[in-house]
């Protein structure tokens, strides 16, 4: 069964979401933007989700999670709860 590991950052707006993906492109620490900005719960783990299988998240999010190249910075994603930006920080395909 494949799983991965995932962080996120999640936000309301798509534009924050593109604002964030720049700072981080720009060497902004990701784990630090989460904290600070993620709506999330997991942002008090630096946006870290931790080890899931293939449909345990919402279908735009597994989607991304399951195809995406490893430590590369995805989004925005959107979702029913906002936009994310999705790192997969693990996967054994």
């Amino acid at each position: 069964m494949v799983r991965a590991s995932a962080r996120h950052i999640l936000v309301k707006t798509e534009e924050q979401c593109n604002n964030l993906k720049a700072e981080i492109e720009n060497g902004a620490d990701f784990a630090k933007l989460a904290q600070q900005h993620s709506l999330c719960p997991s942002s008090k783990q630096g946006g870290e989700l931790g080890e899931f299988g293939r449909g345990q998240m919402v279908a735009e999010f597994d989607t991304v999670v399951f195809s995406a190249p490893v430590g590369e910075v995805q989004g925005p994603v959107k979702t029913q709860f906002g936009y994310h930006l999705v790192e997969v920080t693990q996967r054994n395909d």
